[in-house]
């Protein structure tokens, strides 16, 4: 079944046509991001009355609800944009923001981003659920749809002590018809059958056995069955309680906060202020979480560092309502000369380790304090790289390449406030850095091409 990228317009209609007037001024802002690619790109195309009606049917079975769309746009977990607007529910799936409920019609879902996420690793798990159980998935819904939830070790989160009784999560699913569970109990049957002394005299069995075997099939030669259901998840980012960052792996368990309301309900080792810099600093070091970009003269990580220059060159041009689109390096500083641009300490930093690493001499010292530390750093390769990279996007407002990149939601939520001169900046380079060809642009940024 074939994924498109969709119509911008379409989408974008249906998802605002319910609330004109409240939303008229996002709706402008947000309308750049649609036209460019940067929002609801790469969603799955529900468009035939067979997939609509499948989809009805899990909805119904999950939520009690159905869609009167004819057709309609999805994510990897069977969100769709135009039916949350349809339902007054855009949380339809995902209530109180955790056991998230999904929906898959097909394995090219695997490849579309998740919408509205409350946890950094619901993305993974589906994704890795959906290629580790490629082929099962494939025949299932050839003629039906799959509803699951990803069921967490507790039911609902009250306060942030019970993000720390999340463990593990186990992905539950079936068909609609319950081709699993049916597959399960025909097994067991086979069994009974096999081991039952006088199986081949028990007609009642028997005829239990083909009953079911309408609906599954010979699970003898093909199992019905889905592997790797169980996925750790100890660290991760959610956007419960104003946004928290849980490190349960590390030798002290440690918790980043936005917010100093929820310091003081963590049960952690040691709980920081995102705007605690230093502590954050120390945490991210000593743990050997972070590298620096450019460790020697000569290193290549240098291009990264006059890739974050020229963004904050340019969004100090974007303050003042220059057009900066299409300069970069000299042509950028000569620009922002003519126009009088104060450079930010941070980007006085940067400069000073380029120069360095371009022309040797004794090392800048941009310490903790300094405003362009962070700048400085990118994850190391450890299992949770990506969510230090999350991290750091935070810790480097200046940097909206990686803050989209790697924090989606953080980058959609600034970008609402931001001046349209900015936004207008932001889309542009992004799109000109990174949507042409992301995975040069990650293996440049972070050393990896993972997304």
């Amino acid at each position: 079944m074939k994924q498109r990228l969709m119509p911008w317009y379409v989408i974008w209609n249906v998802v605002t046509k319910l609330s004109v007037a409240s939303r008229m001024a996002e709706g402008d802002a947000m309308q750049r991001l649609i036209e460019s690619g940067l929002m609801y790109s790469n969603l799955f195309h529900v468009d035939s009355p067979v997939l609509v009606d499948r989809y009805n049917r899990a909805l119904e079975h999950l939520t009690g609800a159905t869609t009167q769309l004819s057709e309609f746009h999805v994510d990897v977990s069977g969100y769709s944009p135009e039916v949350g607007s349809e339902l007054g529910d855009h949380q339809y799936l995902n209530h109180g923001g955790v056991n998230r409920q999904f929906i898959l019609l097909s394995n090219e879902q695997g490849r579309c981003p998740l919408l509205n996420a409350h946890f950094s690793t619901s993305r993974q798990i589906l994704n890795r659920f959906i290629r580790e159980n490629e082929r099962q998935l494939f025949a299932l819904t050839a003629t039906d749809a799959i509803a699951g939830e990803l069921e967490n070790s507790v039911f609902s989160v009250e306060s942030p002590r019970d993000l720390f009784d999340i463990r593990q999560i186990r992905v539950v699913a079936d068909t609609t018809n319950g081709t699993i569970a049916k597959a399960g109990h025909l097994a067991r049957l086979v069994d009974r059958f096999h081991d039952e002394k006088d199986g081949w005299f028990n007609e009642q069995l028997i005829n239990e056995m083909i009953e079911v075997a309408r609906c599954t099939g010979d699970v003898t030669r093909n199992p019905v069955q889905l592997q790797h259901a169980v996925f750790e998840q100890r660290n991760f980012w959610t956007s419960l309680f104003g946004g928290l960052y849980i490190f349960q792996d590390m030798e002290k368990p440690s918790v980043v906060v936005r917010e100093e309301k929820y310091r003081r309900q963590l049960p952690s080792a040691l709980v920081m202020l995102l705007d605690d810099r230093r502590d954050v600093a120390r945490f991210l070091s000593d743990n050997e979480l972070v590298e620096t970009v450019v460790k020697f003269p000569g290193d290549e990580g240098v291009a990264v560092l006059r890739r974050k220059l020229d963004l904050m060159l340019g969004l100090e041009l974007a303050k003042k309502s220059v057009d900066s689109t299409g300069h970069a390096g000299s042509r950028l500083r000569r620009l922002a000369a003519r126009n009088g641009v104060s450079l930010p300490m941070e980007y006085e930093g940067l400069a000073s380790i380029v120069r360095w690493a371009e022309a040797g001499g004794t090392r800048p010292k941009v310490g903790i304090s300094h405003p362009a530390y962070f700048a400085t750093l990118r994850a190391a390769d450890t299992p949770v790289k990506d969510l230090v990279n999350m991290l750091l996007a935070e810790l480097v407002p200046n940097d909206v390449l990686q803050l989209y990149i790697c924090h989606k939601d953080e980058f959609y939520r600034r970008y609402r406030s931001w001046p349209r001169e900015v936004r207008d900046f932001s889309v542009d380079a992004i799109v000109r850095e990174y949507i042409s060809d992301k995975d040069s642009a990650r293996a440049m940024l972070f050393g990896s091409n993972k997304e």
